[in-house]
């Protein structure tokens, strides 16, 4: 991949063995300021290194060795969740909702207007950055959690599973003015303002906050 490229904007990525029609968009989305990066095949895809701001793939779905399909299920296998656009000159209604379920944003057929594909491109981007938002959010919880002690995270634990300080204090062996004090704790070492904002934060969290409750 090209190093010089600027880490601050998407990269779109062009799967394409028709060199013609790959040029053609890769000068589409230049032209409207995008950044791509072209392959001629699944193969060429592979052994490349997947740049960090790679934000959106183009994939034919018929390709010389690896289908597009192929590809699609080689990404979602390494946990690489980029979003997809495939185009294809033969595609049946098989295809299209095999793509589609496994998490395709769109279908193009050939011949597609440029106007379809830049409108699926700016899903695609926008898809990618709701995703590394929240991949941001999480990291965060995540870091705020682990900051907790082991008993102010089983804390939390039974504060969102919706048991009262009584009731908690009771499951844990605690006074409950003890148990105030770490709720108290967990409230701020997560910098959450509310109860609701807690339980969302613990949602987000899913299965590593329910792990801290010991039963």
């Amino acid at each position: 991949m090209n190093a010089r490229l600027n880490q601050q904007e998407p990269v779109v990525l062009v799967v394409e063995d028709d060199e013609s029609l790959r040029g053609v968009i890769s000068s589409l989305l230049r032209s409207v300021g995008l950044r791509v990066e072209t392959f001629s095949s699944a193969a060429a895809f592979l052994g490349a290194t997947l740049p960090p701001d790679a934000g959106c793939l183009i994939l034919d779905i018929r390709l010389p060795g690896r289908s597009g399909l192929d590809l699609q299920a080689d990404l979602l296998k390494e946990d690489i969740h980029i979003p997809i656009i495939f185009i294809s000159g033969h595609g049946d209604v098989p295809m299209t909702v095999r793509a589609m379920k496994a998490g395709a944003v769109d279908f193009l057929t050939k011949p597609f207007r440029h106007q379809d594909l830049l409108d699926a491109v700016t899903v695609a981007l926008d898809l990618d950055r709701r995703r590394r938002e929240d991949e941001k959010n999480l990291s965060t919880l995540r870091s705020r959690f682990e900051s907790l002690t082991n008993r102010e995270q089983e804390i939390m634990g039974y504060v969102t599973s919706g048991l009262m300080n009584k009731q908690i204090a009771h499951e844990v062996g605690l006074a409950e003015i003890t148990v105030k004090i770490h709720r108290s704790n967990v409230m701020r070492k997560m910098g959450a303002k509310t109860f609701a904002e807690l339980v969302r934060m613990a949602e987000m969290l899913g299965p590593l906050h329910r792990k801290a409750i010991r039963r």
